[in-house]
């Protein structure tokens, strides 16, 4: 087998964000067969970075498991302790990252190549006086009707919304500061190890006035959270895997047209104009920008079975810093 250094040996840093719904496609119920099937594509599609030598780093969301295990818990809410958010947060980082880092593990055997991969349960610090506590806006697990919604507004202190399924939970989602175990992350990178981390967007933790460390409940962006863990591991390449090959201009209209390469001055004009809505490519296009400003070299947005065609230029939409 090829063995893994135990120190830096140059290659390039190339992190890898995708969403939680990478682990369950369109109709499927979200079994353990389901998540395994799709991490097994995953893993393949990601060997193509391995082949080009790069280390690498993956994140990914949470938002159907999270979604999933907030109905578990209303409905055995009478007979088990309910968990707050923070928490669920951390189970599902280590469950999906057990499911991808087996997968992983079993497409590097083989093809006879010997690398640890390891889930890191991650926290990401927030400013507890971020705008987004006072206006909490990310609604999230189960569908209410308006009287359950607004008994948990009164016996627990939700923020609740009207939706057009339902009422649900609204939390804040405050910007990452800080992922506190970057320095783990990029040195069991450079050593060659593959790292799981950050899983929806980390555990939200704030620093109180003792000094210690508290978790939150809120939810952080994931491209966010990889753009901030991006920059700080010192990565070359920033990679979004979403559910199109490519990032569109107009999109949905009759003059729609796919981005091919961009830099950053460009794509800042486009966000400018409006071309990159909050409630869907904003968030990714503002993680790249992101990046981009701190030091990254090559952001990419695609889909998992364009990504080999991507990393030769075939396909995919490529954001270079300032010339």
């Amino acid at each position: 087998m090829k063995q893994v250094h135990d120190e830096d040996d140059g290659h390039p840093i190339a992190l890898v964000a995708m969403g939680g719904h990478a682990f369950i496609q369109k109709g499927e119920p979200g079994t353990i067969e389901d998540h395994e099937r799709n991490a097994e594509s995953i893993a393949r599609s990601l060997m193509s970075l391995i082949e080009r030598e790069y280390h690498l780093v993956i994140t990914h969301g949470n938002g159907p498991q999270v979604g999933n295990l907030l109905i578990q818990q209303e409905l055995s809410k009478d007979a088990t302790p309910v968990m707050p958010l923070d928490v669920l947060v951390a189970m599902t980082e280590g469950s999906l990252g057990y499911v991808l880092q087996q997968s992983l593990l079993n497409q590097l055997n083989k093809r006879d190549v010997h690398r640890f991969v390891v889930t890191v349960v991650t926290q990401v610090i927030v400013d507890e006086n971020d705008p987004a506590f006072g206006n909490p806006t990310k609604p999230i697990g189960p569908f209410l009707t308006k009287e359950e919604a607004q008994q948990r507004r009164g016996e627990l202190g939700w923020q609740v919304a009207e939706g057009v399924r339902g009422w649900r939970r609204l939390v804040a989602s405050p910007l990452p500061q800080k992922v506190l175990q970057r320095d783990m992350i990029r040195e069991a990178a450079r050593a060659g190890h593959i790292v799981v981390a950050a899983g929806g967007g980390g555990v939200p933790i704030k620093l109180t006035r003792k000094g210690e460390y508290a978790g939150v409940e809120a939810v952080v962006d994931k491209d966010l959270t990889s753009a901030v863990l991006a920059a700080a591991v010192g990565a070359e390449l920033l990679i979004i895997l979403t559910a199109v090959p490519n990032v569109y201009v107009n999109f949905g209209r009759p003059d729609q047209a796919p981005l091919s390469a961009v830099t950053l001055d460009e794509t800042q004009e486009l966000m400018a104009k409006g071309h990159f809505p909050a409630g869907s490519m904003g968030p990714k296009i503002q993680a790249v920008m992101h990046f981009l400003e701190h030091g990254g070299r090559r952001a990419l947005i695609t889909d998992p079975a364009s990504l080999p065609d991507a990393m030769q230029g075939r396909a995919g939409s490529h954001f270079i810093g300032k010339l």
